[in-house]
């Protein structure tokens, strides 16, 4: 059996079964509570520079399809996993995920105790590891953990944007007979999305709802974005810190008020910045897709899809500029928020799923809402 370690900044290694690529990789270690999905979590930009521990106990079992990538292709650098399959069932299935990660080069370590490893960093909070099936000494997988950069400070946002500007055209599609989608609504608004790490299904999401979309690099200024002459803006997903992303922030601001704005994940504490307020790094973050979330508008509760590990201080916003409409009833942290006096509003979570339940999908409709009462 080949094997592959996995080696924590704090010391704990951990050792297991290798498959997926025979390399060597690092980053901060983290864990999604999903029990579906798999495929959207490899290709989720906004996994970028992690190592992702599934607490699903077998993974792999349905391979991997061409139409749930999330993207272009596997951006997690690592795969922790308590049992993997090297054998896919499922009608639906281009490749095996094994080899779905093999071919770009993302390492595999099955066979070990995720729930222990889980446990650990919900006690001391995600830290830098290195997923290693070529090095067999702990001691210097430790050392090279202990000297990776921390997430905190980092511009991922810049790594994983589009170089160029690309118009956007598909529409959610049907899985099964009893998907019951809806019908396409007619392309009436033109939206810009800005592109910090953008998962495809918000664009489905957005061309469903009746939007024709440009999809345009992160440092895209506010004045070529406005000359695009757009119904509204759309400020996507994306991996890191929100806080060294000035640029993007400063862009931001000259655009609330120009036209209505909706944002998901980073797109959330972009705003939260360009509205004055503070971010904050998680202890542990949220990935999962069954975290309860609360309507402040409405007190309905959703059951919601999440990845992130940066979050808004509530109370660095000012109240009177901003209202609270969604928190998260697990920690009750701030997981959306609208502008009070612009067509402005945003959540932390992700609303387009993929993977994940369906009960936020109106948020799309509220953003085609705002366009048509701006126009």
């Amino acid at each position: 059996m080949n094997t592959a370690i996995l080696a924590l900044e704090d010391g704990n290694v951990f050792e297991g079964r290798s498959f997926g690529a025979p390399t060597e990789r690092s980053g901060e270690v983290v864990f999604n509570t999903a029990l579906t999905g798999y495929q959207e979590v490899f290709t989720d930009p906004s996994y970028s520079g992690q190592i992702v521990i599934l607490t699903n106990p077998q993974i792999g079992n349905y391979g991997t399809s061409s139409a749930d990538s999330e993207s272009r292709g596997p951006y997690i650098e690592g795969l922790v996993v308590r049992e993997f399959s090297p054998i896919a069932s499922n009608w639906r299935s281009d490749i095996s995920a094994d080899q779905f990660l093999a071919n770009s080069g993302v390492p595999i370590v099955s066979d070990l105790d995720t729930r222990a490893l889980v446990r650990h960093l919900r006690t001391r909070g995600v830290m830098r590891g290195v997923l290693s099936a070529i090095e067999r000494d702990p001691a210097k997988l430790v050392e090279k953990a202990r000297n990776i950069p921390t997430m905190a400070g980092l511009d991922l946002a810049s790594r994983v944007t589009t170089p160029e500007s690309y118009e956007w055209t598909k529409t959610v599609e049907q899985c099964s007979p009893s998907d019951l989608i809806g019908r396409d609504e007619k392309p009436l608004y033109n939206v810009v999305a800005y592109d910090f790490g953008i998962k495809h299904n918000i664009l489905r999401r957005l061309v469903h709802a009746g939007c024709k979309v440009t999809v345009v690099p992160a440092l895209t200024s506010a004045e070529d974005v406005l000359a695009l002459k757009p119904d509204g803006i759309f400020l996507s997903n994306g991996p890191g810190d929100p806080e060294p992303l000035v640029p993007q922030i400063n862009n931001i601001r000259k655009l609330i008020g120009k036209k209505p704005i909706f944002g998901i994940c980073l797109g959330n504490q972009l705003l939260g910045l360009a509205m004055g307020g503070k971010t904050y790094k998680m202890k542990f973050g949220h990935r999962g897709a069954n975290h309860p979330v609360r309507n402040e508008l409405t007190q309905r509760v959703e059951i919601t899809s999440h990845n992130h590990g940066f979050a808004v201080d509530p109370d660095s916003l000012n109240l009177n500029e901003v209202e609270i409409t969604h928190v998260n009833l697990n920690d009750q942290t701030l997981e959306g928020f609208r502008h009070r006096s612009h067509p402005v509003f945003c959540v932390q979570y992700h609303p387009e799923a993929a993977p994940g339940p369906h009960d936020s999908h109106y948020l799309f409709d509220d953003f085609t809402k705002l366009m048509r009462e701006a126009k």
